[in-house]
């Protein structure tokens, strides 16, 4: 029983980090109707931003994941402003051959700048290690992405889902000529949008790094999951993200810990039961 509390709370953690990059995702797919499959890529270069600032500059690991938001912020709105509103009320097969082409340019051109062997982060001292609370065991790092991630959360779903902010999005994506008209800049709402979203990608990537990797490779391997989460949660829902991010966050470690030979299947086994009875999601508008 004890192991499994500590196992549980590794869940929580890796949940947690899930929800921090697809969270960004679940604004531009969920809530504005764009199939933006390169939302890892923004992951990712949060990441090897944070690498480029503590590996060649020694900046700080908490001086660096600012900048890590801020530069995925920055190049989120660059492609947003030239490429994707070209293609927002577009058809959708259209925008996901684009931004799958997108990735296959940015693995490459990672490979070409960083290299094909995964960098190594130095956290500070005092998350490593563990943390003992009786019986409860669980990694200083894992803790600090439970509370910290909660706190971004919490401010998460309070400004997208209890703001006119977030109403106004909703309301583009349903009735652009409508929302037009009561005098709303749906273009600037969708960059501050798309901002916000590819400042999450950034920090979730720089703080996977030192949990999961990274290597040039990072917006293949976790595409995948960030949109069973974002499709699991309910599309447009940020709670039923965070829902879905934590519940397949713990039956993924908890499966693979218990049931090793089963691997990675545990994750799309448990999407595969919960779409067949909630086929819209956890917390999708079916419902």
């Amino acid at each position: 029983m004890v192991d499994f509390v500590n196992i549980l709370g590794a869940g929580v953690a890796y949940g947690v980090l899930l929800f921090l990059m697809a969270g960004g995702l679940s604004v531009t797919m969920g809530m504005m109707g764009f199939a933006n499959l390169a939302h890892g890529s923004l992951s990712m270069l949060g990441g090897y931003i944070v690498v480029m600032l503590m590996n060649w500059y020694g900046w700080p690991f908490f001086g660096a994941l600012p900048m890590a938001a801020i530069g995925a912020a920055a190049a989120g709105v660059l492609v947003e402003r030239t490429i994707f509103r070209r293609f927002y009320w577009g058809n959708q097969l259209d925008q996901v051959l684009l931004t799958i082409g997108i990735v296959t340019m940015t693995v490459a051109a990672a490979t070409f700048v960083w290299g094909a062997v995964p960098p190594a982060v130095h956290v500070p001292a005092f998350l490593v290690g563990r943390v003992h609370f009786g019986w409860f065991d669980i990694g200083s790092y894992r803790l600090f992405l439970i509370i910290f991630g909660g706190l971004l959360t919490l401010a998460l779903v309070l400004g997208l889902e209890y703001t006119s902010f977030g109403a106004r999005i909703r309301a583009a994506v349903d009735n652009r000529r409508m929302t037009v008209s009561c005098g709303i800049n749906i273009d600037r709402l969708f960059m501050l949008a798309f901002a916000i979203g590819s400042a999450l990608a950034g920090l979730g990537g720089g703080l996977a790094i030192y949990l999961v990797g990274l290597d040039p490779a990072f917006p293949v391997k976790y595409l995948v999951y960030l949109l069973i989460v974002v499709v699991v949660g309910g599309m447009g829902s940020i709670r039923g993200t965070l829902a879905a991010s934590l519940a397949l966050g713990i039956c993924d470690v908890v499966g693979k810990y218990y049931i090793p030979y089963l691997g990675a299947f545990i994750i799309y086994g448990v999407t595969v039961v919960i779409l067949m009875f909630r086929p819209n999601g956890l917390f999708g508008r079916g419902h």
